[in-house]
């Protein structure tokens, strides 16, 4: 053969589906040729089958079957003329975009500390006074040291973060430093390994 008789995937149309490979395109370009419905039909079956045998662990996947037939669709541009056993995916859905997430317009009033640590404060605030309010408000404080850290990686002193905690409570949570001695940065990785007693109320 001469080289100029070959053929490069780069002069050939494109394909829809290029997981399926030219073969298979091919074929269901063959099917949009016949004219018979019946044969037709019988060839589109065969199509999908050899579809699927190209995914064999996917055969157990819940609408798998329906998925192959909305391909084929795809790939025949939607022009084969055939009795789907599934309802199709539409062409004018094929490119449509999704719904737009919505998000949330809240303020942060710090933002390195996110929207889990403004909730973890109001549920605080709703708590009785007693030691499991102030044990949380312990693990509250040390919680937003380690995210500190972890966005700004530097030093930080213990009272920045507790004008950030009065701040973000609307001055409801006021610690002094005299109280409470939060983890140090070499204490975060050793706590458990050491049995540290750091982030204790001071006596």
């Amino acid at each position: 053969m001469n080289v100029n008789e070959l053929e490069y995937n780069t002069q050939m149309k494109k394909l829809e589906l290029p997981e399926y490979g030219r073969h298979i395109q091919r074929m269901v370009d063959y099917a949009l040729t016949i004219e018979d419905p019946e044969e037709r039909k019988c060839c589109a079956h065969t199509i999908v089958r050899i579809m699927g045998n190209l995914f064999p662990h996917l055969r157990d996947v819940s609408d798998f079957k329906h998925k192959l037939w909305d391909h084929l669709a795809i790939m025949s541009d939607f022009k084969l003329d055939i009795e789907y056993p599934y309802e199709i995916i539409q062409q004018e859905d094929l490119h449509s975009r999704p719904d737009k997430v919505p998000y949330g317009s809240k303020t942060i009033k710090v933002r390195h500390y996110g929207h889990i640590t403004e909730e973890l404060i109001d549920k605080v605030l709703e708590m009785e006074e007693g030691p499991e309010k102030e044990r949380l408000i312990q693990l509250l404080a040390n919680h937003m040291k380690k995210s500190f850290l972890t966005m700004n990686r530097e030093l930080v002193e213990d009272k920045k973060i507790f004008d950030d905690l009065r701040l973000m409570s609307g001055g409801k949570i006021d610690i002094k430093e005299e109280e409470l001695r939060l983890v140090e940065p070499r204490e975060v990785t050793y706590t458990k390994k050491k049995g540290n007693n750091s982030g204790q109320r001071r006596k």
